[in-house]
């Protein structure tokens, strides 16, 4: 069952009854959200897995009846099914749904809207699920940045499943990212209910402010606001949001305001970087913050920028040091970096030392190269540093300064108009950074060392579009949590994508130099990827990173409920579970104290 109503409607309904629409106070926040769109969630529908329980999230994707033409609730089925295996190892023996974590059906309301941050030319998306369960006692919020640039679906299986089941409403933001691509051939964008429109037809998600030239455009990367420099803001806005919702879902029980309802805000890497961004915002309205493997730049810390371009340059090489293998494309050859001057040695076998010594001076552990070995695997780091380079310099499509593209692309690899089907597939399927969902990264017409180069020289070079990505990264800078909020970071010890020793750690640092309630898990054999996990490799190698995050959560909820001491610090020494079927309690060994 899926129905729609606008909250505008339900709110003017209700002042009919005491007068009319004109005597509703006036809202500051008024002008912050469009008009949600509502759906019901219930008989054979739920808000946690659209319907599809745990045999169906395992199952294949939910197909579209009409592939040119999805209707609004499959699409919501594929982007719930998609953003779950995006994140969490869903495999039986990885023991998600038994050994930790729910995929409970929880029936309940669903509020969605586009949110804008003062001065932003783009808006984010906020959802809202309301459970019909809701713990009315306790008056619960647990809101949830995406991860990396995913929809607004992205953090389901890491906040949705530990606060629906326990009756908490939970407010997600894509926090200026998402899957919200643009067709500059066609002028056609994605809208709220997820399908695709042409500009001008409905509101949009995104719509470039010049909206020319070729390809595709998304908006992590193209909408000239970079978006992360208001993370913090993209969760409290979402906090808000549920707040009126809340009024609109339980009038009997309103005001809901942040001086009766607790607000505890989760998220994994960028979406546990958004937490930690949120904390800093004045205001007596954050109770809690949970960060798992947060993308977080505090202190003198090198910025993800930087440990990406470095990374993409060196880290192939190195990881012939630790006798990695690799596929045969995998990045620059250490010939070709030697050539360029950027690493030293006679031999590959040099070279490799050379490389690694380098990584390991800024501070790369064994641990974390290890892992890192899936990011060189699957081309990310290129894919991270184009998308954050038009980001942090506030470049439009088809202007990136080192040439990179976005399109589709022909057997030959040559760029071509998208389909129909292609376009219906991108909210629900894309990850929020191409390639994926049929939308490619083009590169410039070089030498693939060369573009890598050329990447690494907008954070080192010189020139005004060096000048523009280095100031959009300051924009980024952590600043301190206020004081009084307790925090606990999970982040994994073989973290590769997002290293603890230049995250987490100097955060947690400089926090508790200054005083404020930082407690730091630190689990060793978790890598940045839970989903890589349904990998066997990988499966046999690291534990998931989901159910310390949850625990943490558990811990928290205690304190703030109960009265419970927050928990300690913890080197947690976990056992990835090799050839065995299946993960057990006892690999996990998750804290008790």
């Amino acid at each position: 069952m899926n129905t729609t109503r606008s909250l505008a409607t339900l709110l003017c309904a209700g002042a009919l009854a005491l007068g009319g629409c004109a005597s509703l106070p006036q809202d500051a926040r008024m002008d912050t959200f469009a008009t949600p769109r509502v759906t019901v969630h219930r008989d054979g529908d739920d808000l946690l897995t659209a319907g599809l329980g745990l045999s169906g999230l395992r199952a294949a994707a939910p197909v579209f009846a009409d592939p040119a033409h999805p209707t609004p609730v499959e699409l919501r089925r594929r982007a719930v099914w998609s953003n779950w295996h995006g994140i969490a190892d869903l495999t039986p023996a990885g023991g998600y749904g038994t050994l930790y974590g729910s995929t409970a059906n929880v029936p309940g309301r669903e509020y969605a809207t586009f949110a804008r941050v003062p001065g932003a030319s783009q808006p984010h998306r906020v959802t809202v699920q309301v459970p019909d369960n809701f713990d009315a006692s306790k008056r619960c919020i647990v809101v949830a940045p995406s991860s990396g640039s995913r929809g607004v679906y992205g953090a389901i299986s890491v906040a949705g499943a530990w606060g629906l089941p326990k009756g908490c409403a939970v407010a997600y933001t894509d926090k200026g990212g998402g899957t919200d691509y643009f067709d500059l051939d066609a002028g056609q964008g994605i809208a709220l209910d997820g399908t695709v429109q042409v500009a001008g037809a409905a509101p949009l998600a995104f719509q470039p402010t010049s909206a020319t030239g070729h390809g595709i455009a998304f908006k992590h990367a193209h909408s000239g606001d970079n978006p992360e420099k208001d993370w913090g803001v993209h969760v409290k806005q979402a906090a808000e949001f549920a707040l009126r919702v809340l009024d609109d879902a339980f009038p009997q029980q309103a005001p809901f305001r942040f001086d009766n309802t607790k607000v505890i805000a989760v998220a994994i890497s960028n979406g546990g970087g958004a937490v930690l961004r949120a904390a800093e915002l004045d205001g007596d309205w954050l109770d809690a913050v949970v960060a798992g493997e947060p993308n977080i730049s505090a202190g003198d810390a090198p910025s993800l920028y930087d440990i990406t371009t470095e990374a993409a340059l060196l880290m192939p090489c190195a990881l012939g040091h630790l006798q990695m293998p690799l596929p045969p494309t995998a990045g620059p050859k250490c010939g070709e970096l030697a050539e360029a001057g950027l690493i030293d040695g006679a031999t590959d076998t040099d070279r490799a030392r050379n490389a690694y010594d380098r990584l390991h001076a800024r501070g790369w552990t064994d641990e974390a190269l290890r892992s890192g070995a899936l990011s060189v695997s699957f081309d990310l780091w290129r894919s991270i540093a184009a998308t954050y380079a038009s980001a942090y310099g506030r470049f439009a499509a088809n202007a990136h300064p080192c040439g990179f593209t976005y399109a589709a692309i022909d057997a030959s690899g040559a760029p071509r108009p998208t389909t129909d089907i292609e376009r219906a597939t991108w909210w629900a399927d894309a990850s929020g950074i191409p390639p994926g969902a049929g939308v490619m990264l083009l590169p410039p017409k070089q030498k693939p060392i060369d573009a890598l180069r050329c990447l690494r020289e907008l954070w080192t070079g010189q020139g005004e579009a060096a000048d523009r990505v280095r100031a959009g990264i300051r924009e980024t800078h952590a600043s301190l949590p206020r004081a009084g909020i307790p925090i606990t970071v999970v982040h994994g010890v073989s973290d590769g994508l997002i290293p603890v020793a230049f995250t987490s750690a100097p955060y947690v640092q400089a926090a508790r130099a200054a005083g404020r309630d930082v407690r730091f898990w630190q689990v060793r054999n978790a890598q940045h990827f839970d989903a890589f996990l349904q990998l066997p490799p990988v499966g046999a190698n690291y534990v998931p990173l989901l159910p310390y995050v949850y625990a943490a959560l558990d811990r928290t909820w205690a304190h703030l409920y109960d009265g419970a001491p927050m928990p300690g610090d913890a080197v947690i020494a976990s056992t990835p579970r090799g050839a065995a079927t299946e993960l057990t309690a006892q690999n996990l060994a998750i804290p008790t104290n």
